[in-house]
């Protein structure tokens, strides 16, 4: 049955091992049941800020493995300029056990090797070339990809329904850029309400709105190939054209991850 339980701790009681058993579990049982059926990724937060030569990843609760990792506090990471593609990762490391603590720590980290293993996730990820600085102001939405001297965070996993959905940021920011437009496009709009009224949009959401609004199959994208189609939407509604959706194999050659 549902039930509210809380702990009466008045003066003259007794402290029970089940009072302190509900304080403890409560707090994780709530944010266990709110995102019961997402997919691993970043639930909040989690962001990347440039300060000097250091990367700030604000706080924020990261899903992995069906676990919910808190950062409390905002963490340091120098970076340094090598001209090669770089990956800021959080590496999951095993469980330990102690007599007080089960603890399962993590390590963020630079790392080279762009590919993912299954104890890692993404932050972002960024080549700088010597001399220069790393930026996060972005000039379009087509800038978020830029190959040098820009954190790009279009491939971190955000924890959606059943599957992982691209950065909330990046569709807040074509959001605001189709409004500035004045889209008459009613996919647009519904889409845009729903990139600016919700944290993050489930995946399918996102795919079924590339499809219909391009003509094209709907199929699975890697956060990569949504990234240019929405930038194709944008420009081409910037631009007053309209785009055909006669030619679907146009447009499946020209997205390519």
């Amino acid at each position: 049955m549902f039930v509210y339980q809380y702990p009466n701790f008045t003066k003259g009681r007794i402290l029970k091992k089940e009072m302190l058993e509900n304080l403890r579990d409560y707090p994780r049982t709530f944010i266990d049941l709110l995102f019961e059926g997402y997919s691993d990724g970043v639930i909040v937060g989690a962001q990347i800020q440039v300060e000097g030569d250091f990367l700030i990843i604000t706080s924020g609760i990261i899903k992995h493995n069906g676990k919910m990792y808190i950062l409390e506090k905002g963490y340091q990471v120098p970076y340094y300029a090598t001209g090669k593609d770089c990956m800021i990762k959080i590496l999951f490391k095993e469980e330990s056990i102690d007599d007080d603590f089960r603890s399962c720590a993590t390590e963020i980290a630079l790392d080279q090797n762009m590919e993912i293993k299954h104890n890692e996730q993404e932050l972002g990820r960024f080549k700088l070339k010597v001399g220069a600085r790393l930026r996060l102001d972005y000039r379009d939405l087509r800038d978020f990809s830029t190959e040098y001297n820009t954190v790009n965070t279009i491939h971190v996993a955000y924890a959606g329904f059943a599957k992982s959905t691209i950065s909330p940021a990046l569709l807040r920011y074509f959001a605001i850029e189709m409004f500035k437009n004045n889209s008459s496009n009613p996919l647009d709009l519904i889409f845009s309400m729903q990139c600016m009224s919700q944290g993050t949009v489930d995946k399918d959401i996102i795919l079924h709105y590339i499809a219909n609004r391009l003509g094209i199959e709907y199929k699975e994208h890697s956060n990569g190939q949504i990234h240019k189609y929405l930038t194709l939407i944008l420009e081409n509604a910037k631009g007053g054209t309209t785009i055909r959706s006669g030619n679907r194999n146009a447009f499946q050659r020209v997205i390519v991850d």
